[in-house]
């Protein structure tokens, strides 16, 4: 084995760890203004596109496990954004739902999207290639 597969640059998981982490420097200030941080962003996006969803299913749709997704819900539910409800026939299932207040936050942060593409500067054909690129490592997870 050759030592230069231990290179930093030879590396895919540097390049894709430091995007991760500026692409959510680019996410926060135009997520302050709704005072949401990235995960309650894509929680809300979830629950948009799906009106309620158990916690279960939530965490599976986010990549997120219940040590973490149980306390941003509870503070999301402290802000009126979300409602979580115990399932009447399974005690052990929690629905989460979103409240008025979260639903109206959904014309606002519309412009979320647009605004972080004009940050990123990728050509259109270069967003769709690459997130087609990593929906392809996801999916292989």
């Amino acid at each position: 084995m050759s030592k230069d597969s231990l290179k930093l640059e030879n590396q895919l998981c540097f390049p894709l760890y430091a995007v991760t982490r500026q692409l959510t420097k680019i996410y926060r200030p135009l997520l302050s203004q709704f005072n949401l941080t990235y995960p309650q962003y894509l929680v809300l996006l979830a629950l948009y596109e799906h009106q309620n969803l158990t916690v279960k299913a939530l965490g599976e749709r986010l990549f997120l496990d219940s040590g973490t997704l149980t306390p941003m819900l509870k503070r999301m539910e402290e802000n009126g954004l979300v409602e979580r409800i115990r399932s009447k026939s399974d005690e052990r299932v929690v629905e989460v739902t979103l409240t008025e207040k979260g639903k109206n936050l959904e014309d606002r942060i519309e412009s979320v999207p647009v605004d972080f593409m004009k940050e990123v500067k990728l050509e259109e054909s270069e967003y769709f290639e690459l997130k087609r690129i990593l929906a392809k490592i996801m999916n292989q997870v």
